[in-house]
């Protein structure tokens, strides 16, 4: 994504700096050749890797250094120090590599290494490997599954099916900055003209898989072709529940796609007043974004508070709270009854001038092709820890995939687009497993954020119900880590401008979760 350049800052690499202050695992910020560099020791080894994140632009400096990797402490994205390749999601690109020497009692930073050209792919599949892949959705989890299998150096057939017009893009900025107008549509697509084709990725837009044969293993389109597969991935995502409204006098907008959210900008653009059905994250990050363009907002949704069911009512209070300060008017313990032309009738009888109106009242996982299939399905498609679905080599992931969690292994969905991702890339290294006993579990701790103007929540964890809620720091000061609790053990953490701490939380998560030592 674009960022503004910062100014350089640190000591200049190439010059040298004493030996002894390059520490194992504690990045050193300074710079070559014009660019921000960190270097560090992993075991002994010296590596210097760029020090921007090329998800978002996160300072990589502030982040966290764990085994060979480095943790973006914005989005939890993760690096190889050695390579700089991306580990985990949502990572994409490599961050640039050097050379680094150390002599005299000083460490150098020496010539740039060549970036990669393209990914790994070029091995045909083995005995092992499916013979192709179809990945059904072109969404989070299906983009970095087909790029997790070049990676892997996956040389078979790899197709990816999806029925919108558009290429894999950044779906959490369609509410959020690109909606605000803050961020350009180049930005928008997770990878340039070219990339898919340049890596033998086979992009079919506007094609929708309408069955599937587990027996045969084809999967049939909507231009009545068939293609065969090896291994299949579904990642059908979900869609918006819509309301129940035949009569509505004007348009009631949804956000899913980038067309979503070039239709709400360009209604924006002759609107004066909007109506936000839902106070959801979906729904207040619109009007974030519809307040950035200068709409006046009502929000309408039937609860007390919002976001009160995954945060709490302290969060809750904070969010209506920020957007009460910048202009937002909530309206809370009703729902809509009726949409006109120019207006939305509340239950109440109230009618609010509308000429926009937004719904973000939830979604449903798209599981009719999984069922049509006899594949087992409950509230979503159900896979087990590998995210292998009941028919053997058809497998599920992101929105749609209910999947074991925790100690009891209770199955959960959770719609976050990092957890997508990373459920992709699991998925893909599971296909090319096979049975050779050398499977992945998916045990990612579930990580999401969501803008409200300058205010960014970040949550680490899965926390559907809690005993006790624990705040640190100031939250009206907006520094603050709130720790959700289920008999005493933290299942989750949402955090306030406190990034390491988010980082912390999520690491000693993912400790318990393996059985390790919650140790630093």
């Amino acid at each position: 994504m674009g960022e503004d350049q910062a100014p350089l800052s640190g000591p200049d690499l190439r010059e040298g700096v004493a030996a002894a202050s390059v520490l194992e695992g504690q990045p050193l910020l300074g710079h070559a050749d014009g660019e921000a560099v960190l270097v560090t020791r992993i075991g002994g080894e010296l590596c210097a890797v760029g020090a921007k994140c090329t998800h978002y632009g996160g300072s990589l400096a502030e982040g966290l250094v764990v085994g060979d990797t480095i943790r973006c402490p914005w989005h939890h994205a993760a690096f190889s120090l050695r390579t700089g390749a991306p580990v985990r999601p949502p990572a994409l690109g490599n961050l640039p590599c050097w050379q680094v020497e150390e002599r005299e009692g000083k460490v150098f930073v020496m010539a740039r290494r060549p970036d990669p050209a393209r990914l790994a792919a070029g091995r045909a599949p083995s005995r092992s490997h499916p013979a192709s892949v179809v990945i059904v959705g072109g969404g989070a989890a299906g983009a970095v599954a087909a790029e997790t299998l070049r990676r892997e150096g996956y040389g078979g057939p790899v197709t990816i099916l999806d029925a919108g017009a558009s290429p894999p893009c950044d779906r959490p900025n369609l509410s959020k900055d690109y909606l605000a107008g803050n961020a350009p549509e180049e930005w928008i697509p997770l990878r340039p003209d070219g990339f898919y084709t340049g890596n033998g990725i086979d992009l079919r837009l506007g094609r929708r898989a309408t069955a599937i044969d587990p027996k045969a293993r084809t999967v049939r389109l909507d231009d009545g072709s068939s293609l065969p597969f090896g291994a299949l991935l579904l990642a059908t995502g979900a869609t918006p529940v819509t309301l129940d409204m035949p009569d509505a006098g004007q348009p009631i907008h949804y956000l899913r796609t980038l067309a979503d959210s070039r239709a709400i900008i360009a209604g924006a653009a002759k609107a004066r007043r909007a109506v936000v059905i839902g106070a959801s994250f979906i729904g207040l990050e619109v009007a974030a974004s519809l307040r950035a363009r200068g709409l006046e907002v009502t929000i309408v949704g039937p609860e007390a508070r919002p976001l009160e069911r995954v945060l709490g009512p302290e969060l809750g209070d904070f969010i209506r709270a920020l957007h009460e300060e910048h202009g937002v008017v909530f309206r809370l313990g009703q729902t809509a009854r009726a949409i006109g032309a120019a207006s939305v009738t509340l239950a109440s009888g109230e009618e609010l001038a509308a000429d926009l109106v937004v719904a973000g009242i939830g979604v449903r996982p798209e599981i009719a092709l999984a069922q049509s299939a006899g594949i087992a399905t409950d509230r979503g498609i159900l896979v087990d820890e590998y995210l292998e679905t009941s028919v053997p080599g058809i497998f599920a992931a992101g929105d749609v995939a209910r999947f074991p969690r925790g100690e009891d292994a209770e199955r959960i969905r959770v719609e976050h687009w990092v957890v997508a991702e990373r459920q992709g890339q699991t998925a893909a290294r599971n296909m090319l497993a096979g049975g050779n006993g050398s499977r992945e579990r998916f045990a990612a701790v579930p990580f999401f954020w969501s803008q409200h103007y300058d205010v960014v929540i970040a949550y680490v964890g899965h926390a559907a119900r809690w005993d006790a809620l624990e705040i640190e720091g100031d939250m009206a000061g907006r520094d603050c880590a709130v720790t959700y609790r289920a008999g005493g053990k933290p299942l989750a953490v949402a955090t306030i401008f406190r990034d390491q701490a988010s980082l912390g939380a999520e690491l000693a998560m993912e400790r318990r979760l393996a059985g390790a030592p919650e140790g630093p």
